[in-house]
């Protein structure tokens, strides 16, 4: 027999931590040389001129300038174009 009375098991007490994506410098804004500009999962937004793309698909800025976001049309494998947002810093 139990000596002690069984406590029930709760499933909503567990919480991920926040991993603060999104856009961190806008449009028209000026980005510094190493500035971090999209925080992102995935390539949903395309890098373009003067910045680069990290491992963890982070978009930074390579030279010092203003940054740009703009739409490009994209051409899949299968021959399905979409609009796709892309970023640039214009120096």
């Amino acid at each position: 027999m139990a000596t002690k009375k069984s406590g029930g098991t709760a499933k909503n007490l567990r919480d991920s931590n926040p991993k603060f994506l999104g856009v961190k410098i806008q449009d028209g804004s000026l980005a510094k040389t190493g500035a971090i500009i999209v925080r992102q999962r995935g390539t949903k937004i395309l890098p373009g001129l003067n910045v680069g793309l990290a491992k963890d698909h982070s978009i930074f800025a390579l030279k010092t300038g203003k940054v740009k976001f703009n739409q490009v049309r994209k051409t899949a494998f299968d021959g399905r174009s979409r609009l796709a947002k892309k970023v640039s810093v214009v120096v």
